[in-house]
């Protein structure tokens, strides 16, 4: 049986942020994943975890200044500082809500940076990698399409296995997004075979569209799912989708699975 998780800042929305936990709990999720918690106290976060008997799985590091087209800040050499300043504020919120997973992302680079930006990326990934690793947290990189994000610097599940090998850290995973895989092209299948060996979180949405998984919108998601169970895949599947109808009414293709509307 798959380990479905529900992303809190996809998932549940039609709810106040602390009333996402219960919601999810009652419709069978035991894991969930909430990107930027930044914006609500860690203790309080972590209570209302507790009440509803839900384990976070994973959180991603600040982005930086959405307004002005940040996604991320790990590879922008202008922004060292800000990136390990938030990276620190990241690992203390991972430890107050129990996350083994911390997503460090890479941020938008122009085109005739991309070189150097990765660079900096490595080297930002050795150290926070290094820090993360005495508090027993994972990192994991995740390769975003770059239709819904221009460029982003780390597009592909190539280059985010070569990142990991240059990095060298024993606590630098990959978290493997399908619906990325899909927009860039890519077999999910075939990327999940491959990289097996270096994945330790899995993301899913409906391609295209980013809707609900369900089959026959496109692509397979229930074969994908199996196909983690058969390939001994232990870890988490993060629910990062948006309903079309509100999370409740679009449940049911995860009634299989153990989860439904409440």
């Amino acid at each position: 049986m798959p380990n479905l998780c529900a992303n809190l800042m996809y998932l549940f929305t039609e709810l106040p942020p602390m009333a996402r936990f219960e919601a999810a709990k009652k419709a069978g999720f035991d894991l969930v994943e909430y990107q930027f918690p930044y914006d609500h106290d860690a203790t309080d976060m972590r209570h209302a975890m507790d009440e509803a008997g839900v384990r976070m799985r994973l959180i991603n590091t600040p982005p930086g200044d959405k307004a002005r087209g940040e996604r991320g800040l790990a590879a922008l050499a202008d922004r060292e500082a800000d990136f390990r300043d938030g990276f620190l504020l990241a690992l203390s919120y991972a430890r107050e809500l129990g996350s083994p997973l911390i997503h460090v992302m890479a941020g938008v680079v122009p085109d005739d940076e991309r070189d150097y930006a990765t660079a900096v990326y490595a080297e930002n990934l050795r150290i926070c990698a290094s820090a993360a690793e005495a508090a027993d947290v994972g990192i994991v990189i995740e390769p975003i399409n770059g239709i819904d994000i221009p460029g982003y610097l780390l597009q592909r599940t190539a280059q985010a296995r070569a990142m990991i090998a240059t990095v060298g850290e024993a606590n630098l995973t990959l978290q493997y997004d399908a619906y990325h895989a899909l927009m860039n092209g890519e077999d999910p299948a075939e990327g999940l075979r491959a990289n097996l060996d270096i994945i330790s979180h899995i993301q899913i949405a409906g391609f295209p569209g980013r809707a609900e998984p369900i089959a026959g919108d496109g692509y397979d998601f229930g074969g994908f799912i199996e196909l983690c169970d058969t390939l001994g895949y232990a870890g988490a599947i993060g629910c990062e989708y948006n309903p079309k109808n509100g999370t409740q009414a679009g449940l049911s293709w995860a009634s299989r699975y153990g989860i439904a509307a409440p």
